[in-house]
């Protein structure tokens, strides 16, 4: 069901397109195997913002009791900056939000200033730095949460 902005939870028909999104976003892309189980997980919700047929970005929020973890959140360079990127965080926090969660969690690349922001904008703050983390190229991970959602 489309929640009337272009999202809506993930369908196993949306796979292959996402897959082609993880290849071109991701240094280290999740495979199509990989996607495809994850949409059977009792933990793992996806999302996808779709227009006119294609699938511009997609998300992935884990919930494990009263805690989340955004796994994935992902835009075509072309559609940056249009606020997908909003409206699959919006989906997230407030299916997070409707589980009971408390608390987000999430990590991101040091560089990637413009995911850390948007996530500062939704009240996450970093905690901690896991060094060394991402490779290809090699990087720090921030670990970022949100304590109040």
């Amino acid at each position: 069901m489309d929640q009337g902005n272009g999202v809506r939870p993930m369908d196993v028909r949306d796979a292959e397109q996402v897959g082609e999104l993880e290849s071109i976003c991701f240094s280290e892309p999740w495979s199509l195997p990989l996607i495809v189980s994850g949409l059977n997980s009792r933990l793992d919700t996806y999302f996808v913002y779709e227009k006119d047929g294609k699938i511009l970005g997609y998300s992935v929020v884990r919930i494990l009791a009263d805690e989340g973890e955004i796994q994935r959140i992902a835009v075509l360079p072309a559609y940056r900056r249009q606020g997908i990127a909003r409206k699959l965080m919006d989906a997230m926090m407030i299916f997070a939000r409707k589980r009971g969660v408390c608390a987000v969690a999430l990590e991101v690349r040091e560089s990637n200033e413009g995911a850390r922001n948007l996530y500062i904008s939704y009240g996450f703050r970093q905690e901690a730095v896991r060094r060394g983390y991402y490779h290809n190229p090699a990087e720090d991970a921030i670990i970022m949460w949100n304590r109040r959602i």
